[in-house]
């Protein structure tokens, strides 16, 4: 049985009064997901534990049945995603640059990264001034990646083991870095916090002494980290695995799992695009789990406009007339609608904890009596709550592919019936 995970990146919302105090979701006319919903089993999801504000990749990680200590650090799943050369043993660093202003010697934030100006090319030019540097035995290459985003390669003895520079709120001071508690290398982290401090400083004199920093006057790093091996999904869940999305993000997490990754262009027209991507899914035969994923409902929630969220929705909704129908006439297939987190049009929060409405729909589920696809609607399905990997082990319930607990064929302790096991040999 084939199986399609449709992802609305941060679909999740709060109720505004301009939407009549309903949420983007619940506001938005979806004639094709509510069918999906009056089709099959609702309920709410969230990939850890509610009120935990989860970033894309790492609810991405839980989702999938991963471990959140073996995540492998957004900084690595970009430089895949952008085909930065790195070795395992290298500690990779989220940054861009942005404006602060020093009050009684503290820096704070003033601009943050979207609100730094310039073309590619004229923030390529800041990045290429402080492009490489080495302090204490630590060494630094910084990689532009976007207009202004920004990798760094950190080698030597280095340690991931340290804290954020970032606060990304406006008007909170610049952090320093420093190693973070109760890690296992201790004095490479310390090492590592001193050397990237001194990094940030020499990047600050490099700004100064530019001429453009009225552009840019500090480099800001986030969210460091080191290669981890995983076990390919396939061997996780018995499933040959696709990923069909359009930002270097994925692109690296696909990598990593040992996904196929198409990489989808966004153009402007969220119904069509999620029509081809659906397509794409559909008439492929080389795979039996597909994950297609949009970000545009996070974006527009960034933009902190929840009509212009509910007009997103009802566009990727129109794209997908074709999924409802194919699950209604099919009995191999397994259609599964929710969202990695919450996006809040209006907060201070960069994503929020609550939980995200789910739909599974096909011929070996329970219907339940939620015919609408909304976050107040789904609290009502028979699914309940379910959190981190239970999605996964209901998609192979549902799918049928589920081994029976205490049932162990080969050496491998498997969740799923495996296709490949060793015969009894007989004389």
């Amino acid at each position: 049985m084939k199986i399609i995970l449709i992802l609305l990146d941060g679909v999740g919302d709060r109720s505004y009064p301009a939407l009549n105090f309903r949420t983007p979701l619940e506001a938005a006319r979806t004639p094709n997901m509510d069918k999906l919903a009056a089709m099959g089993s609702n309920g709410l999801y969230h990939a850890s534990a509610l009120g935990e504000c989860l970033p894309s990749e790492n609810a991405h990680f839980m989702m999938f049945g991963y471990e959140r200590e073996k995540f492998p650090g957004r900084g690595v799943l970009e430089a895949v995603g952008y085909d930065i050369p790195f070795n395992d043993p290298d500690v990779l660093c989220l940054c861009h640059f942005s404006k602060i202003k020093v009050k009684n010697g503290i820096p704070f934030l003033f601009k943050g990264r979207d609100d730094v100006k310039g073309t590619a090319k004229e923030t390529g030019r800041l990045y290429r001034l402080m492009s490489s540097f080495t302090s204490g035995g630590v060494s630094f290459k910084l990689h532009q990646t976007k207009r202004n985003d920004g990798i760094i390669v950190i080698s030597g003895d280095a340690s991931p083991y340290i804290s954020d520079s970032d606060p990304i709120r406006k008007g909170e001071k610049i952090a320093r870095i420093m190693p973070v508690m109760g890690n296992p290398e201790p004095e490479k982290a310390r090492q590592t916090a001193e050397a990237l401090n001194a990094y940030l400083a020499y990047c600050r004199d490099q700004l100064k002494n530019s001429g453009m920093s009225e552009t840019a006057n500090y480099l800001v790093t986030q969210r460091c980290a080191r290669r981890i091996v995983q076990t390919p999904f396939n061997e996780l869940w018995g499933m040959r695995p696709m990923m069909i999305a359009s930002s270097a993000v994925y692109a690296g997490l696909a990598h990593e799992l040992g996904f196929a990754f198409v990489r989808a262009k966004d153009t402007g027209h969220p119904g069509k695009d999620m029509k081809q991507r659906v397509r794409l899914a559909l008439d492929d035969q080389d795979h039996d789990f597909y994950h297609v994923h949009t970000k545009m409902t996070d974006e527009i929630s960034h933009h902190g406009n929840a009509i212009q969220k509910k007009e997103i929705i009802e566009d990727l909704d129109s794209g997908m007339n074709e999924l409802v129908d194919a699950v209604s006439k099919r009995k191999d297939l397994l259609v599964v609608v929710t969202g990695d987190h919450s996006t809040p049009s209006d907060s201070m929060l960069v994503h929020s904890g609550e939980s995200v409405p789910v739909i599974m729909a096909g011929s070996k589920i329970r219907r339940d009596r939620v015919d609408r696809f909304d976050e107040i609607s789904a609290a009502g399905g028979c699914l309940g709550l379910m959190r981190g990997r239970e999605l996964m082990q209901m998609m192979l319930n549902s799918s049928e592919r589920s081994m029976l607990t205490g049932l162990c064929l080969g050496e491998t302790v498997r969740p799923y019936f495996p296709a490949n096991y060793p015969p009894f040999p007989l004389k």
